[in-house]
């Protein structure tokens, strides 16, 4: 055991979804020339981003974009602006990315993208010439047909609407070359809350299948932000009890509930939590350490770790976050019998009506915010419905039956393809 913990240790983000994969492959009896074909990215893009600064200096930025497959469609993926990110982030993302829509089934393929900048240090006017200039470079590899970005760390609905205007001077008139832009741009209703809103359902859905009532259930949300603020919305409508929330200034907790409300409210007048007097505060470390029967990481990567895992109370997980829990602590949490819901499915009501958007763009038609929920239920739930079903004909980890699903579908679609 300390042997296989000590190689592990140090597994960078690429390597873990790697071991997430072969996993899966083992359990599929997948052949080794078939693993490296489904594995290798179809295409890296590394550029130099030179930009004027308000002060006239030239600041030479790196951007990157991964699009990783294609077999079932054009690739999706986020932009991210992150001072920490590198290729190795760019690549295990915009793998993800390939088995996330693959298994909610929407016809596309993974990419991702990022500039390693702090977006904290800009002004709006430098944010807009970075976006641009780094429009130029990629121009020709993005589009409709081709690989369609989105919003991510550090980007919003403005940053796509800068992309996509930037975009057009090249290529003309086509609203489908990117999604999550404002809804005033030809933006889907419910994008924002989509990430979070499908954190809800999805978790509505697992505790349904345990034979687990909503009010009889206590959460803790780690991270307010966008995916974190929108699960706590719709968990509190669906009659949760949400006893710990969470961001940079810390947690936040109240064994007999939190008044979701007014930390929604208290977050939108302060743009953090910060001073937030309803709550007991404690750590972030403590929080996640909470008894809870659910927790939902919806902030960072990796804070699940060996480390800290014998500590974890909750019965079950609910990934809101990118890679929230080590693949080391996720073998652990299975032997536990800790039902833990996989970020490949658990955040992918972002993309999915990010889907919509692209669908609704295409025909020039809008859809309303009914139907929009309606269709992200929809997908969400027969997505959930086929992993839960996996995982317990094979005895495996609802990750690895995710993972299973969606290497069966993308290993299809490229035979169907040819080689």
């Amino acid at each position: 055991m300390n042997s296989i913990v000590a190689t592990r240790k140090h597994m960078n983000a690429n390597e873990t979804v790697h071991h997430y994969f072969d996993r899966a492959a083992d359990v599929l009896e997948l052949e080794e020339s078939t693993r490296r074909l489904l594995k290798m990215a179809k295409r890296e893009i590394t550029v130099e981003v030179p930009v004027e600064m308000d002060d006239g200096r030239i600041e030479t930025l790196v951007g990157y974009r991964v699009q990783h497959n294609n077999a079932r469609g054009p690739m999706k993926g986020g932009l991210r602006y992150h001072p920490e990110v590198d290729l190795d982030e760019v690549r295990a993302l915009a793998s993800l990315m390939t088995w996330k829509t693959a298994v909610v089934n929407i016809p596309y393929g993974g990419a991702k993208g990022g500039i390693c900048v702090t977006p904290r240090d800009l002004s709006r006017k430098e944010n807009e010439r970075i976006t641009r200039k780094f429009v130029d470079q990629i121009h020709d590899i993005i589009g409709p047909d081709k690989d369609i970005p989105a919003p991510d760390m550090g980007t919003n609905a403005e940053t796509m609407a800068w992309i996509r205007n930037q975009w057009e001077k090249y290529h003309g008139f086509n609203p489908a070359c990117i999604t999550g832009k404002p809804v005033e741009d030809y933006g889907a209703k419910g994008r924002e809350e989509a990430t979070g809103r499908g954190v809800g359902i999805l978790a509505f859905k697992m505790l349904k299948r345990l034979g687990r009532r909503p009010k009889d259930t206590r959460v803790v949300i780690q991270g307010f932000g966008n995916v974190g603020s929108h699960a706590a919305k719709f968990m509190h409508e669906s009659e949760f009890s949400i006893v710990g929330i969470s961001d940079v200034s810390g947690g936040y907790y109240d064994p007999a509930g939190l008044d979701i409300p007014a930390a929604l409210h208290y977050m939108i007048e302060n743009r953090s939590l910060k001073g937030f007097a309803q709550a007991e505060r404690i750590t972030n470390e403590q929080l996640l350490e909470l008894d809870c029967e659910l927790l939902v990481p919806a902030a960072l990567g990796s804070v699940i770790t060996l480390d800290n895992v014998e500590r974890i109370q909750a019965k079950y997980i609910v990934e809101g976050a990118n890679g929230p829990v080590d693949a080391d602590a996720d073998e652990r949490l299975f032997d536990r019998g800790i039902a833990v819901l996989p970020d490949i499915l658990a955040n992918a009501g972002g993309v999915t009506v990010s889907y919509f958007e692209w669908v609704q763009n295409r025909q020039y038609y809008s859809w309303d915010l009914n139907r929009v929920r309606q269709q992200l239920d929809s997908i969400l739930s027969t997505a959930f419905e086929d992993v839960w079903q996996l995982a317990n004909e094979h005895n495996v980890s609802l990750r690895t039956a995710a993972f299973m699903i969606a290497i069966q579908r993308v290993k299809r679609s490229t035979e169907l393809g040819g080689f």
